[in-house]
């Protein structure tokens, strides 16, 4: 219950563009000037395609895995992602986020909590990418932190990533209260409205030099929460969605055939077309077999490996790479055929239980195959 009365009778609501859908007609912003309740509801496909994988290898390893109980801290699959072999995976499969993981290297969970927050418009725009990866560098005991700013800034590096450490620079250097620093959040949250910022800028500046900080290190901490307020990651956010990326790495590296599968049957998803995942998948030697009446369902589906010839590759996307241990076939499933509606494959999967398709014509007679089934 959000309201004490109907929500119509608070705001101006009509109909969506899409079906089912309603929407309030004012700005966001403006819902923020009146105090009103406001909250973000994200759907992450990956969510979908993990809980796929979840219910695949589960009864065929006879595991109990779930988010929460994958391995951690496994080696070979940080090995991976170093390697940069990250297609499919959530959040650090963009090219741009490729580039960073072989200079970054991450080792541990909050490596990634790091990798996921820093390839985004607020900390390359904020100029952090790179005093983070040279800092990193440096060998244990040797100075990374700005003096007075290591309980905000030390598991950074010294280099402030995450909006919450904005605000304890803000209220540790500046001399900013806690309402103080949340206005300033706020400010950074209204990125799209020029200006916002600056009304801080004699208050960061001179409150840093009071307490004893260089002028070019004040001019470069408010340097970089302007680019926090291009667009910027809370480490909480960026946190949740490190497991995702972990788990989502282990499964691509431990599970190859199943991630595919998952991947595949929660599509749209992610940077890449399935064909690009399936021709990624074939370099990690998984067997992708094609879409047969005789043998496929609707969705894809895993099936048990023999000595039958994989699909052809026709895109080179790299050396192939070890097979994992006893990896099932994935058989494409009828909803990759280009305009086959799912009530038409639905029938073709019935008419086959019944004995296998002869020809052709027979399987347009038994499905009731029609030309309005491939609109």
């Amino acid at each position: 219950m959000l309201t004490e009365q109907s929500l119509d009778r608070l705001v101006p609501i009509e109909n969506a563009t899409m079906p089912n859908r309603s929407v309030i007609e004012w700005d966001k912003d403006d819902i923020d000037e009146l105090k009103m309740m406001k909250v973000d509801v994200l759907a992450l496909g990956m969510l979908s395609a993990l809980r796929r994988c979840f219910e695949l290898i589960n009864p065929m390893r006879g595991t109990t895995y779930e988010l929460a109980t994958i391995p951690p801290d496994c080696s070979d699959t940080y090995d991976m992602i170093c390697e940069a072999d990250t297609i499919g995976v959530f959040q650090i499969e963009s090219r741009a986020q490729m580039s960073m993981l072989p200079r970054l290297r991450p080792r541990k969970y909050y490596d990634l909590v790091v990798e996921v927050a820093i390839v985004r418009p607020g900390p390359i725009e904020g100029g952090m990418v790179h005093p983070y990866l040279k800092n990193r560098q440096l060998p244990p005991g040797q100075a990374k932190c700005p003096p007075g700013l290591e309980d905000a800034l030390e598991r950074t590096c010294g280099v402030p990533i995450f909006q919450e450490q904005v605000m304890q620079v803000a209220m540790i250097a500046a001399g900013f209260s806690a309402g103080e620093a949340d206005q300033l959040r706020r400010a950074m949250a209204a990125w799209k409205r020029p200006g916002v910022l600056e009304k801080y800028y004699d208050k960061i500046i001179n409150g840093m030099r009071e307490r004893g900080y260089e002028r070019d290190f004040a001019e470069s901490i408010f340097r970089q929460i302007k680019g926090f307020s291009s667009y910027g990651f809370p480490e909480s956010h960026a946190a949740s969605f490190a497991l995702l990326t972990y788990v989502s790495c282990w499964f691509k590296h431990h599970e190859p055939a199943a991630f595919l599968c998952a991947l595949l049957n929660s599509q749209p998803l992610g940077f890449y077309s399935p064909s690009q995942l399936v021709q990624d998948a074939r370099r990690h030697k998984v067997e992708v077999r094609a879409i047969d009446v005789n043998h496929s369902h609707h969705d894809s589906t895993l099936e048990p490996r023999t000595g039958q010839a994989r699909m052809p590759v026709s895109v080179d996307l790299g050396p192939p790479v070890p097979p994992k241990r006893d990896q099932p076939a994935v058989r494409l499933g009828l909803h990759m055929v280009g305009g086959l509606s799912r009530e038409a494959a639905l029938r073709i999967e019935a008419a086959r239980a019944e004995a296998l398709f002869a020809h052709p014509q027979d399987l347009a007679h038994r499905a009731r195959l029609t030309q309005a089934d491939a609109a």
